[in-house]
């Protein structure tokens, strides 16, 4: 019998259209309509179809769902196909807080921010969608709604309330007070503004009071500081799930604690946190202290209207696993008991699962979707398991032939649906029953089958066997900025910095004085022999910070000498020389004729949106700058930077694939092994439905096989070949080699990079790396080598937790079972093959429970291989290792790593290291282990301090700069350079580097250009690099001298931070054009309010008559006497002076000269201003003529 087809099914473009249509089958209704508060059982439910089973009776509910799956990670899978039955806007996640229970740590800020928003969103009684949560997640007790409404400060524009009395409000609340908020729970507050970023808002709120009226509400950007969305009211709920404004309850109940059995030093660490909590100071662990809080117990279901249906993934094994998390809380309770770290009467910080009172209740719908039948249970619609393919595509295309003429209707929900439909149509075409096929764009977990609809619904993990995973939620927006002007913002008194006309110097801080009546902020610069400079902050453009090239501190410069013109000169000299060199392999690509790939095509599409994840930003843009350079003639040479897990690998298949599509063959060079396998794994599966050949060379394949891999290459029949540096020996020969990817060039020796630098000139090149080699990332931001940066992780990546800690036997023993218990692994780091089976017995003795392996370099190639593949499908707890993980292992359940004798690693190691655990949605730790008996080097302890500093995501290309300023410069530009770096600075060395080399491309561009024929070849290209006087192209930024009676800077009573001002000075001198000063201006105000003061209106003037003066060539503009003088870097021409002239007719106050310009200050009077900026102006428009 043939099904007939629902009305829409031939129109269905989305999973969520098909949802709709399940949702209007009759049986559904039905079962809507049956059920009632109390509980209940719906079997059998396969997995699966739960999603898609509840999206359907949401549809008919007027209040919310609550869906409790097993885990986290479930957790997040469900919410990831709920998005897609119901619509994004319609599915929340309330996630687990990180800490198990009994451990001193806070929850992250994105996970806080999460569960507030759930709490606040259900509260205003809006929600009638899906919350999906874990059973953890539930146990955790949260705010009582009462306390959450009476922390919530709804506000509103015209409403009369002092800021005073608001800010006190949000400070008791918890609210931390910032110089500038750029995190959620922090507040600013200026003069009558007030900034402050609640938990749970995408964007922080501004403000603005007009006496005691609230007179403007906005939101604003956190990494510009800018105003974007204007309000008629918002909210201000808590910062944090802990009612602190009951402080003094809490510490009642903490004083009449039992400490009798506490070890002493615990007692302290008590005492200390108990005047922290007194005094509203944020501290790591504070939630630890969240019980004293309470009066009452409430979880989330406290928050559920009255008939709100919960749903619960297999009912009994949700139970079952609340137990264990009990059982695992009350042995970790007894242990530290037993250790004298809890008091005895310390209360219980969860709910059981009995204490929850699921099963008892008359409030809410409580249905429990279970697998298998039950007698008594609700009869869902006819749910089955669809048959896996596995990539038989034959055998697929068959079976949905043959079920489309049984009258089956067979939907496929899938990555390449276009490219289904192409192989299924064909096919199909010849049938007589159409429409009964549907390709659908998505990506669900899995597949199902629905007898009442004659429906089989597939995915890519029957179809292919691959699960795809694309969260829809929002992209997220960066937060965070790597300027001159963030970077300068680090800078206070007692760091060394460098003053391009005066050399290296000590930063004192910044001083008001006042010089001939005329007050100005300076930085105050202190030399050798105690001597200072007072630098105007209209000049803060000629100070950097001091990045060198050793451990020790410089030599500071000694005022009055030529010392410092000398330094110059020879860094100018080398900087010219290494810009040459540079600029050669630039040349030669310039000139060389390579090979300009086709614009996309469908295919490539369709591999695109296979893609299991949603990209950021950062990674379309780096996609875009990769596809438009294949695209062109030249060959590319580019430099992805992105940290680890960012998604670079992406960036590398696509380019892959389209180099393939144009019949190119692709040469990916890994430098381990175990990546190799890894990238191998993930190029076939996702281009197993395109006629593409990818393998792999390298130790894991026998001799036999790689000279069958070899030959095949050579005759074109394998298109993508991945492979460790055996890719780059002479026996690898390509019939037609397009593109050529190296992953993290840095690993690979001088021999190979030659090699590679060879291969720049004649193919494209694809480098990625997760943090730049120095000499990599200078080539880049010089304009050399193009850059593309991915500094935006993924969405729902949380920040690793760090702890830099004495290595402990017991803490390490604990660290490993408590991931245990999460069903984790443990990655361990010795890097001495020596003693590494040692470390591991050890280990086995201390966690006799734990199935631990050992891997390193000097196993035999089978065995490693065999070792990391047994590691990553779970068959091991721990691996013991070197750092053969550190490049690009991806173990997804690897959520905790211990580096031993973390002190031995470099900065950009240890953060790549750190980078191999945290890649899904569970709170990842890294334990940085150090020998307590050894003394630590200064420079080993500032390493392990900015690595710990460095929780947030997206760090690494900054760590780079740190990296830098810690081991010093040295390997910057080769040996050679590392003395001109320490002479000058990383910073000074850096822009005249970058000056160099944007004179003698500009050069080479212009000689490209003009090349006709073949009689320019690279070498002349290079020789005409070598132009007389060249050095002399080298000059540091123009400078104009301005000496005008303005008192002009910016008042510490309107900016009271001194960082932000200086960060605010850095942004004026850098502005290069009007728009950016009125830009600028605008901002002040938005800021810091309105009116400006006269200071600070005073300090854009000037800023405008800059600009200007350099447009026009105007050497300096002095105060002598009452007269202003223009002076010009060349005379004026005689048709300008004429028109100045006529443009001020007998105007007795401003006289024209051949190269300067003379103003009367008492004849012009109070009007001097606005008169010097319109002559100014003028000149700045007569400059081109």
């Amino acid at each position: 019998m043939v099904t007939p087809l629902p009305a829409t099914f031939h129109q269905l473009a989305s999973v969520q259209a098909l949802g709709k249509v399940l949702a209007d089958l009759p049986g559904i209704a039905a079962l809507a309509a049956s059920l009632r508060p109390g509980y209940q059982t719906i079997a059998p439910v396969p997995a699966a179809a739960r999603p898609a089973l509840l999206a359907a009776l949401a549809y008919h509910r007027t209040t919310p769902t609550l869906y409790i799956t097993l885990s986290a990670e479930s957790a997040l899978r469900a919410a990831d196909d709920l998005r897609q039955w119901l619509g994004s806007d319609q599915v929340w996640l309330f996630p687990p807080a990180d800490a198990l229970p009994y451990e001193q740590m806070s929850p992250g800020r994105d996970v806080l921010a999460r569960r507030l928003a759930v709490l606040r969103g259900l509260q205003t009684g809006s929600f009638s969608g899906v919350i999906v949560t874990s059973v953890k997640a539930l146990m955790q007790p949260t705010l009582p709604p009462s306390d959450l409404a009476n922390a919530t400060i709804r506000l509103q524009r015209g409403m009369q309330v002092s800021i005073e009395e608001t800010v006190v409000t949000l400070l008791d609340n918890g609210y931390q007070r910032v110089a500038m908020v750029e995190e959620p729970g922090e507040l600013s507050r200026r003069g009558a503004i007030l900034d402050v970023w609640p938990p749970g808002d995408e964007l922080p709120l501004r403000i603005e009071w007009f006496d005691d009226e609230i007179d403007s509400l906005r939101r604003f950007d956190p990494a510009t500081q800018r105003s974007e969305q204007r309000l008629e009211r918002a909210d201000i709920g808590p910062p944090h799930e802990i009612p602190f404004w009951r402080r003094d309850e809490a510490l009642r109940r903490i004083d009449a604690l039992d400490m009798s059995q506490l070890r002493r030093e615990v007692r302290d660490e008590w005492a200390v946190a108990r005047e922290q909590l007194a005094g509203g100071q944020r501290f790591e662990g504070r939630a630890f202290y969240a019980p004293f809080f309470y009066d009452q117990t409430a979880t989330l279901l406290d928050y559920l209207p009255p008939q709100s249906m919960v749903a619960l993934a297999e009912g009994h094994l949700l139970a079952q696993h609340a137990d264990e998390i009990d059982v695992q809380a009350a042995g970790y309770r007894d242990q530290l008991l037993a250790l004298g770290e809890l008091p005895p009467d310390f209360p219980r910080p969860y709910l059981r699962w009995s204490e929850l009172h699921l099963k008892e209740s008359a409030k809410l719908v409580v249905v429990d979707l279970s697998h298998n039948e039950y007698p008594d249970a609700l009869p869902p619609l006819s749910f089955g398991v669809p048959p896996l393919y596995g990539g038989q595509l034959r055998r697929l295309i068959d079976t949905v032939v043959e079920q489309v003429r049984g009258g089956e209707l067979v939907v496929a929900v899938t990555a390449q649906a276009a490219r289904l439909q192409e192989l299924v149509g064909e096919r199909l075409a010849q049938e007589t029953v159409s429409g009964r096929f549907v390709p659908i764009h998505g990506g669900l977990e899995a597949g199902f089958t629905l007898a009442d609809l004659h429906l089989t619904l597939l995915t890519d993990s029957e179809i292919f066997g691959v699960r795809q995973r694309r969260p829809l939620a929002e992209r997220r927006r960066k937060t965070g900025t790597t300027d001159r002007a963030a970077f300068l913002r680090t800078l206070k008194p007692g760091d060394y910095v460098v003053h391009i006309e005066h050399g290296i110097a000590i930063f004192d801080g910044m001083i008001r004085r006042t010089v001939s009546e005329v007050e100005r902020e300076y930085l105050v610069l202190r030399y050798a022999g105690e001597d200072k400079i007072y630098v105007p902050v209209d000049q803060i453009d000629r100070v950097t910070r001091y990045i060198g090239a050793g451990d020790g501190p410089p030599t500071l410069t000694r005022l009055g000498t030529q010392d410092w013109e000398r330094t110059k000169r020879k860094v100018r000299a080398a900087v010219q020389d290494l810009a040459e060199e540079l600029l050669r392999l630039y040349a030669q690509r310039q000139l060389k004729s390579g090979y300009a790939f086709s614009p996309d095509n469908e295919w490539q599409r369709e591999l695109e949106a296979s893609f299991p994840y949603l990209e950021t930003d950062d990674q379309l843009r780096a996609i875009a700058e990769v596809k438009a350079d294949m695209e062109k003639p030249t060959p590319m040479d580019r430099l992805v930077c992105g940290d680890v897990g960012f998604g670079k690998t992406e960036v590398a298949l696509r380019a892959a694939f389209k180099a393939v599509q144009d019949g190119k063959q692709v040469a990916i060079l890994v430098p381990t092994t175990v990546l190799a396998q890894q990238h191998f794994d993930t190029f076939r599966k996702r281009m197993a439905a395109f006629p593409v050949t990818v393998e792999m060379l390298s130790r894991f394949r026998s001799p036999k096989e790689q000279d069958a891999i070899i030959r095949d290459l050579a005759r074109g029949k394998i298109d993508i070949i991945i492979g460790t540096h055996r890719l780059l020996s002479n026996d690898v020969v390509f019939r037609n080699l397009g593109l050529v990817i190296i992953d993290e060039e840095q690993r690979f020796g001088v021999r190979h990079k030659e090699r590679l630098k060879l291969m720049r000139t004649e193919v494209d090149v694809l480098t990625l790396t997760a943090t730049p080699i120095p000499r990599t990332l200078h080539m880049a931001l010089a304009g050399i080598r193009d850059l593309s940066v991915i500094d935006t992780p993924p969405e729902d990546r949380i920040p690793i937790k760090t702890y830099v800690v004495p290595t402990d036997d017991h803490l390490i023993q604990e660290v490993i079972r408590r991931e245990l218990e999460r069903e984790g692994q443990v990655y361990v780091v010795h890097n001495r093959v020596q003693s590494i089976y040692h470390v591991a017995e050890r280990l086995r003795r201390l966690v006799p429970e734990a199935r631990i392996a050992v891997g390193h370099g000097q196993l035999a190639e089978r065995e490693l291989e065999q070792v990391m593949i047994d590691f990553f499908e779970g068959r091991y707890d721990v691996l013991v290792c070197t750092t053969i993980i550190e490049s690009g292992l991806d173990v997804p359940n690897a959520n905790t790593i211990i580096i031993d004798d973390a002190t031995n690693y470099g900065l950009a190691q240890l953060y790549q290291l750190r980078g191999r655990v945290g890649r899904g949605a569970t709170r990842a730790y890294a334990y940085l282990l150090y020998n307590a008996a050894r003394v630590m080097t200064n420079d080993a302890r500032l390493r392990l301090e900015a690595i710990q500093e460095a929780t947030e995501l997206g760090a690494g290309f900054r760590i780079a700069m740190r990296d830098l300023e810690i081991r010093g410069a040295g390997n910057l530009l080769g040996a050679e350079q590392s003395g001109h770096i320490a002479a000058v600075g990383f910073d000074l060395y850096s822009r005249l580097l970058e000056q160099a080399v944007r004179k003698l491309k500009q050069d080479v561009d212009e000689l490209a250009e003009t090349a006709t024929d073949s009689s320019v070849t690279p070498a002349v290209m290079a020789e005409s690099l070598r132009a007389p006087n060249v050095s002399e192209r080298v000059l540091v930024a123009p400078l104009v001298t301005i000496d005008l009676p303005l008192t002009a800077y910016l008042p510490p009573d309107y900016i009271s931070d001194e960082t932000v001002r200086l960060a605010v000075y850095q942004r004026m001198v850098d502005a290069t054009t009007l728009d950016e000063v009125r830009g600028l201006r605008q901002e002040l105000i938005d800021r810091f309010g309105g009116p400006l003061p006269e200071p600070v209106l005073h300090l854009i003037l000037w800023l405008q008559i800059r600009l200007l003066a350099l447009q026009a060539g105007v050497a300096s503009i002095t105060t002598e006497g009452d007269v202003f003088f223009i002076r010009l870097s060349t005379p004026l021409a005689a048709g300008v002076r004429e028109r100045l002239r006529r443009r001020f007719p007998r105007d007795a106050a401003i006289a024209f000269g051949p190269q300067s310009i003379r103003l009367d200050r008492r004849l012009l009077g109070s009007q001097w201003p606005e008169r010097l900026l319109a002559v100014v102006e003028l000149l700045a428009g007569y400059s081109g003529t």
